[in-house]
């Protein structure tokens, strides 16, 4: 008569267990690193942004017209107007965007300025 086999030999689930911990000892650094970079913004009063700031502001009307300064832009202007701004205004775009304002206004306006160069561009609502 046959004896019956009554253990489990647990060497190749140790070393399966072994090699996988060892694999995450040296991916677990990596993964660390991949984070975003968020700037933490400081507290500024309103005085001291109006006075060291100098960014361009748009406004985007409910009729997809472009003013700045109280001023209507028209869409065909609009690119030589931000490059004859953009030295006075180095700190970037602000565009506040009424309501009713058609999405593709604000991103005709957002393309034109990136033409000319500028990389900072904020939205207002």
């Amino acid at each position: 008569m046959r004896d019956s086999f009554n253990e489990i030999n647990i060497t190749p689930l140790t070393d399966i267990f072994l090699v996988l911990l060892i694999i995450m000892m040296v991916i677990a650094p990596m993964l660390d690193q991949q984070g975003l970079n968020l700037a933490v913004p400081e507290v500024v009063n309103q005085e001291q942004i109006a006075k060291d700031t100098k960014i361009m502001n748009f406004a985007v009307s409910n009729d997809n017209k472009y003013y700045f300064d109280g001023e209507e832009i028209k869409v065909d202007d609009l690119e030589n107007f931000i490059t004859e701004k953009v030295k006075d205004f180095p700190d970037g775009l602000l565009i506040q965007v009424d309501d009713d304002a058609e999405h593709g206004a604000v991103v005709k306006l957002m393309d034109s300025a990136r033409n000319i160069g500028v990389t900072s561009i904020s939205l207002a609502h």
